[in-house]
C-alpha cells in the first residue's frame, strides 16, 4: 500500500476517513506510506483510541489539527522521516496514555508535553533533540517510562524529574548532559528495570542515593566523569543485575558489600582510577558471568573461585601490579628467606627451644586454670552459651537484662503464645522495644527449632522478614530477641476480638505483596534457599507502617535445589526430619501423600492467605469440611456471580466512592481470588512461583494507585470483568 501522487499525498485517504464516524483504532504500520501528515487527520473520529502510523517514510512535521484527537490513548509515529518541533499540540491530549516518537529527526521538544497526566510512556530516543530537557516533565506523575537516549541534550538533569515517583525505567543515555546527578533521584524507589545515565558529560561524586534503589536491575553510569570512590551501601540494591560505571575517573578500592549483591550478573568498572586489591567478595557471587576490571591500579593477587575461575585476561589487563591464576597475567612469586650465615642458624635454634620450654610451661598452666573454669561454670549454671554464628555480629544480651526488660516476665508483658512458648514485649535500657520470644523446652521438638530459627535469621536479610537482635542460650532457658512490632500479627488485625477488620483493600493488596517480596527472596535469592513451611496470618507482623514481616522460622528448611525444577532437596545445617510441615489449613494437599517439602508447599500456604484477605473466612472455619475447602467454596460461589464471598468492610467501604474507583477495586478482588484459587491448585506444578505472585502483585499495586498500563493475565480461564458484586 502507498500513498496518493506517487507516495507524496495521504490528504484523500484521512478525508475518506473521515466518515468513519464510530473508529476506535488506526493501525498502518510498515506499509511504506509516504508524505506529510494532513490537517485533515484532526477530521477523525472523535472516539479514535489508538492512531499507530510507526516505520513508514511520513516526512513533515506534526500537524496542530492532532488537538482535535482528544480521545486518544496512544500515538506512536516512531520510524519515519518527522522534522521540526514536536507539535505542543500533542499535550492537549489529554487521555494520552503512550507516546512514541523515536527514530525521527524532531529538533525541539515542548513545555506542553508535561501536561499529559496520565502519560505511562513516553519515547523520543534518536531524534535531534536539544536544549535542555524541560522542567516540566516532572509533572508526569504516572509516568514509568521515560526514554530520551540518542539526542543532543544539554545542561543538568531537571531535579523536577525526582517527583515522578512511578518512574520503572529512565534512559537519559547518549546526550551531552552536565553537571551532577540531583538528590532527587531519591524519590525513585520504584525503578525496577533501568536507570541509564551513560555517555554523557555527568561529574561529581556517584549519588549515594542510588542505595534506594533497592528492586533496580540495571545501572549504568558509564562514559561520564563521576570522580570519587564508589559507595559501601550500593549492596542495598538487591536486585541488581548489571553494574557498569567504567570510563570515569573513579578511584579508591572496590568495596567487600559488593558480594552482597547476590543477583548481580554484569559488573564493569574499566577504565577508572580504583586501586587496592580486588575483593574475594565478588567470587561468592554465582550469578555473576561477566567482569571487567582491566586499566586500573588494582594490585596483589587475583582471587578464585567463581567469575575468577573462568575469567580472561582482558577482564584485567592495564593493571601492573596483578597476579594470579590467569592465563597471561604474572605468576604470583614467594618470597623466599635463606639462612645466610652458621651464627644466624644457632641463634635461631636456641630461641626455637627457648619458645618451646616456657610455651609447655605455659600450657600446663593455663590447662589447671581452665579446668577450674570449667568445674566453676557447671555448678553455677547462669553462664550463657554462644549460639553458632551469632556471638561474632549480634548484641550480647543477657538474662539477667531480659529479666529487667519484662520485670520478671510478667504476664501483664505477654503478647502472644503458642506451641512452641511464649512472647514478651520488653524495654531494653537505652529504651529500644524489643519482643522476647521464649521456648518452651518442655516439647521434644523445642531445641531444634530454636537451633532451626537461629540457623535461618542469621542468614536472611530483607525488608520483609523479621530480623534478628540477639539470641539467648542457658541449658534452661532459650529465648530469641526481636524487633517489637506495636501493629502486632496480621491474624489480629484482620480477625480483631469485636467488629470488623479495619484494613482496606489497599492495604491488604500492599500486605500480601511485602509477604510475596519476602517470600521470593528466601526461595529465589536468598544466600541459602529457605522453605518456610508454617506460612499463616499469626506468623505475619505488621511494623509501625503497616509492613508485613514473614517471622516463626522454627519449623523452616534449609535447601540447596539442583539444576532445573527437580525439586531434588538437600538438607544442611540442622536436620528438620519428623516435624511438623505446617498448620491444620494451611498445610499443602500433597504433604498428606509424603511427599517431600518444596517451594510449592509454601505457595499453597500463601494462596490461603490470600483468599483469606479477600474473604475474611479462615481455613478451618465449620463450614469447610470434606471435600469443601476455602478454595473451592470461593470459585464455585464466583461461578454462580454472587458476592456473598467478599469480606462485607470491604464492600461497606465503597459505597459512597465514586463509579471509577469501584471498578478498580472490582477488577483488583477479582485478581487477588484468581492469585489465590491458581496458588491452592491441588497439583504442585501447576501453581506459580513465588516471584510470579510478587510481580503479579506489584503490578496490582501500581493499578491500584493510578497506573493505567498495569495489565493482568488471566490464568485460570476467567477474567475480573466477569465477577458480578453489588456495591450499591
Amino acid at each position: 500500500m502507498i500513498s496518493h501522487d506517487n507516495n507524496t499525498n495521504l490528504d484523500p485517504f484521512f478525508t475518506g476517513l473521515g466518515n468513519c464516524s464510530n473508529l476506535l483504532e488506526l493501525e498502518l504500520a510498515g506499509l511504506g506510506l509516504g508524505g506529510i501528515l494532513p490537517s485533515s487527520i484532526g477530521g477523525l473520529s472523535k472516539y479514535l483510541e489508538k492512531l499507530q502510523l510507526q516505520e513508514n517514510k511520513i516526512f513533515g512535521s506534526i500537524p496542530p489539527e492532532i488537538e482535535y484527537l482528544s480521545s486518544l490513548t496512544l500515538l506512536n509515529l516512531s520510524s519515519n522521516l518527522l522534522t521540526g518541533n514536536i507539535s505542543p499540540e500533542i499535550g492537549k491530549l489529554s487521555y494520552l496514555e503512550q507516546l512514541s516518537l523515536s527514530f525521527n529527526f524532531f529538533t525541539e521538544i515542548p513545555a506542553a508535553l508535561g501536561e499529559l497526566s496520565y502519560l505511562g510512556l513516553m519515547d523520543l530516543s534518536h531524534n535531534n533533540l536539544s536544549g535542555q530537557i524541560p522542567e516540566e516533565i516532572g509533572n508526569l506523575v504516572r509516568i514509568n517510562s521515560l526514554l530520551l537516549n540518542n539526542n543532543l541534550f544539554s545542561g543538568k538533569i531537571p531535579p523536577s524529574l525526582g517527583k515522578c515517583t512511578s518512574l520503572y525505567m529512565l534512559d537519559l543515555s547518549y546526550n551531552r548532559l552536565t553537571g551532577r546527578v540531583p538528590a532527587e533521584i531519591s524519590g525513585w524507589q520504584e525503578m525496577r528495570r533501568f536507570l541509564n545515565l551513560s555517555n554523557n558529560q555527568l561529574e561529581g561524586l556517584l549519588p549515594i542515593e542510588l542505595s534506594k534503589l533497592q528492586n533496580v536491575e540495571e545501572i549504568d553510569f558509564s562514559s561520564n566523569n563521576f570522580n570519587g570512590s564508589i559507595f559501601s551501601q550500593i549492596f542495598s540494591c538487591l536486585e541488581l543485575k548489571v553494574l557498569n560505571f567504567s570510563h570515569n575517573s573513579l578511584h579508591g578500592r572496590l568495596p567487600d558489600s559488593l558480594g552482597d549483591l547476590k543477583s548481580l550478573v554484569s559488573f564493569d568498572v574499566s577504565r577508572n582510577k580504583l586501586s587496592g586489591i580486588i575483593p574475594e567478595s565478588l567470587s561468592k557471587i554465582s550469578t555473576l558471568t561477566f567482569l571487567n576490571l582491566s586499566f586500573n591500579n588494582f594490585g596483589g593477587k587475583i582471587p578464585t573461585g567463581g567469575v575468577f575461575d573462568s575469567a580472561k585476561s582482558s577482564s584485567f589487563v592495564g593493571n601492573k601490579h596483578l597476579c594470579g591464576s590467569v592465563l597471561g597475567i604474572p605468576y604470583c612469586r614467594k618470597k623466599r628467606h635463606y639462612f645466610h650465615s652458621r651464627l644466624f642458624l644457632i641463634i635461631f635454634c636456641i630461641v626455637i627451644f627457648v619458645s618451646v620450654f616456657f610455651s609447655t610451661i605455659c600450657f600446663v598452666i593455663g590447662c589447671r586454670y581452665l579446668r577450674v573454669i570449667i568445674i566453676s561454670s557447671n555448678q553455677s549454671g547462669n553462664v550463657e552459651k554462644e549460639i553458632p554464628g551469632l556471638a561474632q555480629n549480634f548484641p550480647r544480651i543477657t538474662y539477667k537484662e531480659l529479666l529487667k526488660a519484662t520485670e520478671g516476665f510478667d504476664g501483664q508483658r505477654l503478647v502472644g503464645s503458642g506451641s512452641y512458648g511464649q512472647v514478651y514485649r520488653g524495654t531494653l535500657h537505652n529504651g529500644t522495644q524489643i519482643a522476647i520470644k521464649v521456648l518452651n523446652l518442655q516439647t521434644g521438638t523445642s531445641t531444634k527449632s530454636f537451633k532451626r530459627e537461629c540457623q535461618v535469621l542469621k542468614r536472611i536479610r530483607h525488608r520483609n522478614l523479621i530480623r534478628i537482635i540477639t539470641a539467648c542460650s542457658l541449658p534452661d532457658f532459650k529465648a530469641i530477641v526481636l524487633p517489637y512490632m506495636a501493629n502486632g500479627s496480621l491474624d489480629s488485625r484482620l480477625y480483631p476480638v469485636t467488629g470488623s477488620s479495619d484494613l482496606s483493600l489497599i492495604q491488604r493488596v500492599n500486605i500480601c505483596s511485602d509477604i510475596a517480596e519476602g517470600m521470593a527472596y528466601l526461595h529465589h535469592y536468598s544466600p541459602v534457599k529457605v522453605i518456610h513451611c508454617d506460612l499463616k496470618p499469626s506468623n505475619i507482623l505488621l511494623n509501625d507502617d503497616t509492613i508485613a514481616l514473614v517471622s516463626d522460622f522454627g519449623i523452616a528448611r534449609l535447601i540447596n535445589v539442583g539444576a532445573g525444577n527437580s525439586g531434588v532437596i538437600e538438607n544442611t545445617g540442622y536436620s528438620s526430619v519428623n516435624m511438623l510441615c505446617g498448620s491444620i489449613g494451611y498445610i499443602a494437599p500433597e504433604y498428606g501423600f509424603g511427599s517431600n517439602t518444596s517451594t510449592k508447599g509454601d505457595v499453597y500456604s500463601f494462596g490461603v492467605m490470600v483468599l483469606e484477605m479477600v474473604t475474611r473466612k479462615r481455613p478451618t472455619d465449620d463450614m469447610f469440611v470434606g471435600e469443601l475447602s476455602l478454595h473451592k467454596y470461593v470459585q464455585n460461589q464466583f461461578h454462580k456471580q454472587t458476592e456473598n464471598v467478599v469480606d462485607t468492610s470491604l464492600i461497606r467501604g465503597l459505597r459512597d466512592e465514586s463509579p471509577e474507583v469501584k471498578r478498580m477495586w472490582k477488577v483488583a478482588i477479582g485478581e487477588m481470588i484468581e492469585l489465590g484459587i491458581l496458588c491452592m491448585l491441588d497439583s504442585p506444578s501447576m501453581r506459580p512461583t513465588m516471584l510470579d505472585c510478587a510481580n503479579d502483585l506489584d503490578r496490582l499495586k501500581r493499578y491500584l494507585s493510578g497506573d493505567t498500563t498495569a495489565t493482568f493475565a488471566s490464568s485460570l480461564g476467567i477474567s475480573s470483568s466477569t465477577y458480578s458484586y453489588d456495591y450499591q
